[in-house]
């Protein structure tokens, strides 16, 4: 057997034995590119539009707080007027 023909010989027994793993490889590839990413796609799309959502929601409680401290100083003012008053 010639050295052309050996290696020859071992090239195709490596295809041979890698043949299962590169299928294996090929079918997880298919499925992170068909199931996998586009559920995550899902879940970021959903966190991002929720964060969005709180974000507002936060500068809304910061501005209805705001909104009540101005509130709480104008009643403790006017109860002392009120008292003053009685």
């Amino acid at each position: 057997m010639t050295d052309n023909e050996l290696l020859l010989a071992m090239s195709d027994m490596l295809d041979k034995k890698l043949k299962p793993i590169n299928d294996r490889l090929t079918k997880i590839e298919l499925m992170q590119e068909n199931e996998l990413l586009p559920r995550l796609q899902t879940i970021e799309s959903c966190y991002t539009s929720t964060f969005r959502r709180y974000q507002i929601g936060v500068e809304q409680i910061e501005a209805m707080q705001a909104d009540i401290d101005v509130m709480k100083n104008v009643i403790r003012e006017h109860s002392e007027k009120l008292q003053k008053l009685a």
